[in-house]
């Protein structure tokens, strides 16, 4: 992904812009990934925190929204959560409400302006977040988001500072990992790989953020791993 601008979620005004359009060919090449069997439930996240996995949520929801997919976005961090504030929205209700107050789905979520797309905010950030994320309420709360909506992406905490994608990863279809370009080390990104892998993830691909436009390397990259564990790459776009 180039470089972001100053709001972490693109608008209309934008849609032509080389940002805009790195999450389209992210959209494009999803729906390569999954043409035998779509990915409905995927995770976000990454290696460590700052990368944009946050962001990269909101603006591949905008993008798949206005495709015409119905869009829910769930901010599953429950320590860190950016959702609300993404979209400039309430974050009173959420997530923690209906794992520990058994709210309903559909009482809690909150449109955006962007056609198409939900986001369920966090709600309060609790005191045992692992143990809400590994409960089967969770999992029955993601499963109740797929039923509502043609797509969930699922915004997690990144995956080497706490348990808690590798516990979401097994509750999805699979999973997006998101590399900050030059300052993250392939070191931490095949241990974030390994971590994954090791709760049965399904690891669809690697996102390639903050690219320096000016960059004769500007490129945006996406790679998939096919049933038999070779890493094959899509074509890469220039943006």
């Amino acid at each position: 992904m180039p470089k972001k601008h100053s709001s972490p979620v693109f608008s209309s005004v934008d849609i032509r812009s080389p940002f805009a359009e790195a999450f389209r060919t992210l959209r494009t090449n999803l729906s390569f990934a999954g043409v035998d069997k779509p990915y409905r439930t995927i995770l976000v996240t990454s290696t460590l925190p700052d990368e944009g996995k946050s962001s990269t949520t909101s603006n591949l929801g905008v993008v798949l929204a206005q495709a015409g997919q119905k869009v829910l976005i769930m901010d599953c961090d429950l320590r860190k959560p950016v959702q609300h504030n993404n979209f400039m929205l309430n974050n009173t209700v959420g997530v923690t409400n209906c794992l520990v107050n058994g709210q309903e789905l559909s009482r809690v979520v909150q449109s955006t302006e962007v056609l198409g797309l939900d986001v369920l905010t966090c709600g309060p950030i609790p005191p045992n977040p692992a143990e809400l994320i590994a409960s089967d309420k969770m999992a029955a709360l993601i499963n109740a988001a797929r039923e509502a909506y043609d797509i969930v992406l699922v915004d997690s905490p990144p995956a080497l500072t706490v348990t808690d994608a590798s516990l979401l990863s097994a509750m999805v279809d699979g999973v997006l990992l998101v590399v900050k370009t030059a300052s993250t080390k392939i070191e931490m990104v095949q241990e974030a790989k390994s971590s994954l892998e090791k709760a049965n993830a399904k690891i669809i691909g690697v996102v390639l953020n903050q690219v320096d436009a000016n960059s004769s390397n500007y490129y945006y990259h996406y790679y998939y791993y096919a049933k038999d564990d070779k890493k094959k790459s899509m074509p890469k776009v220039a943006l």
